[in-house]
């Protein structure tokens, strides 16, 4: 049994892992500011006596300490997320993403903890290989077009880790997630699978962002978490950064055609340009798709569910009325 620490721990990914690690007999501390992660998303773990709740935001610093003390491993996914809360409001993408975590890692090398980063795939910007691996280039747009805000600052983050690591063995392992989905995702933030099934199952339309050729691949959260947990205990992971998703690509169009065959196949597709949606300035990424061999050599295995058995979990799980 360990004592951990998961930050963001109500929010989508945060409280599946929040539920495994209690499975895992472990004592939990989530540290939650509720902005965007949800007291709901705890319910099934409401009550369990490894699991304790701090109502605080990372940007307090004395919320933080007291979170981290007396722990073994910290789970820091809380951050700034969405590609609509980052077009909306850059200053708040960028002061939540580094600054808690610049202080966070510094917390954790006099605590002694272990640290999970989680990183995203917009770490890559709009570099133009067909297929991204850990250590290729990053490739930022200009500072004009907020949409690389999210992305520079949490290659920010990977950077802080890394060098603590180097200068001081603070043990970190670093994941980029790339487009994590199932239940309890939500749709206000830009996440494209709960908005498409809830425009679904509203009768439609399903709204697609120019024409739909963009190329994504998308990974269930449990077999992602499984991923979290696994690195998190093997020793070769350390100071190191790892894609975490699925390598199986489609095209928004595709994904849209899939959510109506299995919600309602009279629902219609209707195109609108980017912006309409995020403003002027918006750009966006073509094709996002993650080399997940160096996962796969780590811990044995990368996330593999196919994409209509994801779909199947999610419109199951909107349709019980838990959404």
């Amino acid at each position: 049994m360990a004592r951990c620490v998961v930050t963001g721990g109500a929010g989508f990914i945060g409280s599946h892992l929040v539920e495994r690690l209690l499975a895992d007999e472990h004592e939990v501390t989530v540290l939650d500011d509720f902005s965007t992660g949800q007291r709901g998303n705890l319910d099934a773990v409401l009550g369990h006596p490894g699991l304790k709740i701090v109502s605080g935001s990372i940007t307090d610093q004395l919320v933080l300490a007291n979170a981290l003390q007396g722990t073994e491993f910290v789970y820091h996914l809380a951050a700034a997320v969405g590609v609509k809360l980052v077009a909306d409001d850059p200053v708040r993408t960028i002061e939540t993403n580094i600054y808690p975590t610049d202080w966070l890692l510094k917390l954790a090398l006099q605590g002694g903890q272990r640290v999970f980063l989680a990183s995203t795939s917009e770490v890559y910007g709009k570099n133009s290989k067909e297929v991204w691996n850990e250590d290729d280039d990053l490739h930022f747009g200009p500072t004009s077009r907020p949409r690389w805000a999210y992305g520079c600052s949490k290659a920010i983050d990977e950077f802080l880790a890394l060098a603590y690591h180097r200068k001081s063995q603070l043990p970190v392992v670093i994941g980029r997630f790339f487009n994590v989905v199932g239940p309890r995702q939500v749709g206000n933030y830009g996440m494209v699978i709960p908005r498409f099934v809830d425009q679904a199952l509203a009768g439609g339309p399903v709204v697609v962002y120019d024409d739909g050729s963009q190329v994504r691949c998308y990974a269930h959260v449990q077999e992602v978490v499984d991923c979290v947990v696994s690195l998190m205990k093997t020793d070769a992971a350390v100071g190191r950064i790892f894609n975490i998703g699925s390598d199986q690509p489609a095209s928004v169009i595709e994904l849209a055609r899939a959510v109506i065959d299995r919600v309602d196949p009279e629902v219609r597709i209707e195109h609108i340009p980017y912006s309409q949606a995020y403003g002027e300035d918006f750009e966006d990424i073509q094709r996002r798709v993650p080399d997940v061999r160096r996962l796969g050599a780590t811990i044995g295995r990368t996330p593999s569910m196919p994409l209509g058995e994801i779909l199947e979990d999610i419109v199951a799980w909107k349709r019980s009325g838990k959404a």
